[in-house]
């Protein structure tokens, strides 16, 4: 059935961490995010979360608010929400302003769901368990160790991904102490956010290699040209492509140069784009990782939807945990985590998880 655009909204609200987080290009002590609304003329509800840092996303509320009532929303009147390839279609033309177009995207998924009465990770033929993993964030190797073993030890989680780029002496101590206080029952695996120069790519990774880890994300800055391929070809671990991997066309560009592992993230590229890349992933025989955009708990659910249609052979444990580090969340929903893994709800209408009075009192 049809469904066309009868309102929509925005709102953007803060939510406070439980202590401060160090990113390579922020160091924050709360959460900036934005939350789409769209109704269709049948009644059903889409939303999307999207997060707003300017290092990341490089828009602003402000900015984002005027993108989306004065570009976007106007490409979505007139036009069949329910019809996911219109929406691209109507889109595509648009230049840059692709975390706009993401949320759209994604708030159209969610509405798709909500019309048919069915979690969009069933109308995807995806499992309900999803493997999730903690991310590590920049520490001393001794404080990266001890939040390790609390997270572990509390939610069974089975992998782990640590942020590098501190040096490479303090990337492998960190390791050292990581793997000390966890055994060898947890998989690692290293983002050093393409800190580390070109030449020295391969050594970092052989490195890491040889610390146990089994795959480096961005360990240098990558571009889809013969240095990425033979640098894969270098060395004896999988490199996860994510900052330069923003497209389905960047995803390609990439697997024709060897790439064996890509990052695929609903809150940056838009579900439809995510969707997109784990079929040419599965058509190379690559992996694929839900990547982290520092969702709360309410983004944390709609990004997982994808996480749960992959095929479980190639996915990597799921990124998306980053809420457990906020002390509030605009949802009264609570998803226990259990051996590492989380079980999606049920709900077909993803609006009706969300604590609008929450919203309201977390507002900008």
């Amino acid at each position: 059935m049809p469904i066309k655009l009868a309102e929509w909204s925005l709102a953007f609200y803060r939510l406070p961490y439980r202590r401060q987080v160090v990113w390579a290009n922020a160091v924050e002590r709360e959460g900036t995010f934005a939350l789409l609304k769209l109704t269709g003329d049948g009644g059903a509800v889409g939303i999307a979360e999207g997060t707003i840092k300017a290092t990341w996303s490089g828009v602003s509320p402000r900015s984002l608010a005027a993108t989306l009532e004065d570009v976007i929303v106007p490409r979505l009147r007139g036009i069949d929400l329910a019809d996911a390839a219109a929406v691209s279609a109507a889109l595509r033309p648009l230049p840059e302003n692709g975390f706009a177009k993401a949320m759209a995207e994604n708030a159209c998924w969610t509405l798709r769901a909500a019309e048919a009465g069915k979690p969009l990770w069933r109308l995807w033929n995806g499992q309900r368990r999803v493997e999730l993993t903690w991310t590590v964030t920049r520490q001393t190797p001794a404080l990266m160790a001890t939040e390790s073993a609390e997270v572990c030890a509390r939610y069974g989680f089975r992998t782990l991904k640590v942020k590098g780029g501190q040096g490479v002496a303090t990337d492998l101590r960190a390791l050292m102490e990581i793997r000390a206080a966890l055994g060898e029952g947890v998989e690692l695996y290293v983002d050093a956010n393409s800190e580390y120069s070109r030449a020295e790519g391969a050594d970092y990774v052989r490195s890491l290699a040889a610390a146990g880890v089994t795959l480096a994300e961005d360990p240098c800055a990558l571009v889809p040209d013969a240095e990425f391929e033979a640098l894969q070809r270098s060395v004896p671990i999988p490199i996860l492509v994510d900052r330069s991997c923003a497209s389905s066309r960047d995803a390609q560009l990439y697997l024709e140069r060897g790439a064996r592992a890509l990052a695929a993230k609903p809150g940056r590229v838009g579900l439809s784009e995510t969707r997109a890349i784990d079929v040419l992933a599965e058509r190379h025989g690559a992996r694929v990782a839900v990547g982290i955009y520092a969702e709360s708990l309410l983004g944390t659910l709609v990004s997982l939807q994808q996480a749960a249609a992959l095929a479980p052979g190639r996915s990597i444990a799921a990124e998306q945990t980053f809420y457990l580090t906020m002390t509030e969340q605009v949802t009264p929903l609570e998803l226990p985590i259990r051996e590492g893994c989380i079980e999606l709800p049920e709900e077909a209408d993803l609006s009706k998880l969300v604590d609008w009075a929450r919203v309201k009192r977390f507002a900008l």
